[in-house]
């Protein structure tokens, strides 16, 4: 077995968390190295040309709803190493098939967005218009309130606040105006208690799980304000892909000297009792340092690289019990385009044809939820709608001169609910009935307009990004997997019970998306543990 130099810090897994977490430790002064098992770091933020040469899709991470408050975004000025955004106007959209007007909300950037927003509410309902308006400029106010619950440990119980996110819920309720019983209710029922139009809670319900949480999850509806004002109507679409985020993280951990080995998959975590002491490679060779932490899957890290036998049964128990999926769980479509969609209802409101996010496939609140219901139920869905993206509209570096790209998400069950036959069955045969689909909502979107398209299953995701099951959060974000109770409370703080060994993927607090979350909060543990400069301290931000 061979043997390469020692390190101060080893991180399993070059996704963005891990990218995040080296840096700010290579900055602090220790001598850090990432193993990745794959060709190159991003995992889920990943950007490929599936479809032809020259048109580029997000197969995962598509809209950036993170970058005004993602620390490392502007603690290593991420910008100076080629990541750029935009802010598209139409944030969402509702098209659809017989031609009524669109629902669009727009960005929360301007003040005569909100004026547009309410005038496309309104056209269903003023009850609507009024409510969303209202909420979406209480939520702004107080948005910096949910960055510093993203980007901090979450708070440890004690006997006298036994459950420390549930009163977070409340008190946000509290300060918005809404009845605290709210924080008992799901999702949907939310959804339906804020919004009276079909139209609304259809777009809505959509909405509603892009979060994480399923439509019928009890006590996930305080959540949904959270997600109003922390993710939604804030999106930002990365220039050139969603790579260029990963790769811009990647060279400013280069520019502070972190060191990264592609194609080294880490098979197994060197212990001296129960201390990690490094990590060994696939080829056998042995690499030693102070501190260990893990991107890579919780169940893949604890059970498989450190080995039930090392653990106690209490954690040998609460990482096998720890639920992945079924909220979570996406497929994605991509497609090359001749021209974009023009959608019937764009004759009401054009801006219908340039929304950065659309929802295509359904008219009503009921097939959505069924949708949705299906997903989550272990069914594929019978109607094939998607959320989809044309970002070349946006961005002309998506497609060649002339040409578009499409990409769109799709919530399916867990990739273990169906054989890999199946899968490829699915593959072959879902692009084709979407587009029968969306031919009534965009007469333009014919097979003569496809210049190639590609199917990405949640099969694909576990293979190539390691979310297991499909699951973009590595682990459901039900009530019982959030905040201090996630993944488990033993584990909540990002150590485990083997001294220096750290997790820091996105089965951790805040969970998933392209927040960074995880991999900041793991580093504020670590110097906690580690005596390394608390710099967070010395902001004003909060985190």
């Amino acid at each position: 077995m061979s043997k390469k130099k020692d390190y101060d810090a080893i991180i399993i897994g070059g996704g963005h968390m891990g990218l995040t977490l080296g840096a700010y430790l290579q900055r602090a002064g220790m001598q850090t190295a990432i193993f990745e098992r794959r060709h190159e770091e991003g995992s889920a933020i990943f950007t490929s040309e599936c479809t032809a040469p020259g048109f580029l899709h997000n197969l995962h991470a598509q809209y950036m709803e993170f970058l005004e408050w993602m620390p490392i975004w502007y603690d290593f000025d991420l910008p100076k190493f080629g990541a750029r955004s935009l802010y598209p106007s139409a944030q969402a959209g509702l098209p659809f098939s017989d031609g009524r007007p669109p629902l669009i909300i727009y960005s929360v950037e301007k003040e005569e967005s909100y004026e547009k927003t309410y005038k496309s509410v309104a056209q269903y309902s003023k009850h609507d218009a009024e409510t969303l308006v209202d909420l979406l400029k209480k939520l702004q106010e107080i948005k910096s309130i949910f960055a510093q619950g993203w980007y901090n440990p979450p708070p440890i119980p004690t006997p006298e606040d036994p459950e420390p996110d549930n009163q977070g819920g409340i008190m946000l309720l509290q300060q918005i105006g809404l009845p605290t019983r709210i924080s008992k209710m799901t999702t949907k029922d939310t959804i339906d208690y804020l919004f009276e139009s079909d139209e609304m809670r259809a777009m809505f319900y959509r909405l509603g799980v892009e979060w994480g949480a399923g439509l019928d999850i009890d006590g996930s509806g305080a959540g949904l304000f959270a997600a109003i004002g922390l993710f939604y109507f804030n999106w930002q679409l990365m220039v050139g892909g969603t790579h260029t985020l990963a790769h811009a993280m990647e060279m400013a951990g280069v520019n502070e000297g972190m060191e990264f080995f592609e194609s080294n998959e880490v098979v197994k975590v060197l212990l001296e009792g129960k201390k990690a002491v490094g990590v060994q490679l696939k080829d056998g060779t042995k690499v030693y340092a102070k501190l260990v932490a893990s991107n890579a899957e919780i169940e893949g890290t604890m059970l498989r690289m450190v080995g039930e036998e090392n653990l106690s049964p209490l954690w040998v128990k609460r990482v096998k019990d720890f639920e992945i999926g079924p909220s979570c769980v996406l497929g994605s479509t991509a497609m090359a385009l001749h021209e974009a969609p023009d959608f019937k209802s764009a004759r009401w409101n054009p801006d219908i044809n340039k929304a950065f996010y659309t929802i295509v496939g359904f008219d009503s609140a009921a097939e959505l939820y069924e949708y949705c219901h299906d997903a989550h139920s272990g069914k594929i869905p019978k109607t094939y709608g998607e959320g989809i993206w044309v970002n070349s509209l946006w961005d002309p570096t998506y497609a060649p001169p002339g040409k578009h790209s499409l990409t769109g998400w799709i919530f399916l069950p867990k990739a273990s609910s169906q054989s890999r036959e199946k899968w490829e069955e699915i593959r072959a045969t879902w692009n084709d009935n979407f587009l029968k689909n969306f031919e009534r909502f965009a007469p333009n979107m014919t097979k003569d307009n496809i210049i190639d398209d590609y199917f990405y299953t949640p099969q694909d995701q576990e293979d190539e990004m390691r979310l297991m099951e499909g699951d973009f959060c590595n682990g459901g974000v039900k009530a019982s997997q959030r905040g201090h109770n996630r993944p488990f409370p033993e584990a909540a703080q990002y150590r485990t019970e083997i001294e220096n060994l750290y997790l820091c993927g996105p089965f951790m607090h805040p969970g998933g998306g392209a927040s960074a979350g995880p991999g900041y909060n793991c580093f504020k543990i670590i110097a906690e543990d580690f005596g390394l400069d608390k710099f967070w301290e010395k902001l004003d931000r909060g985190y």
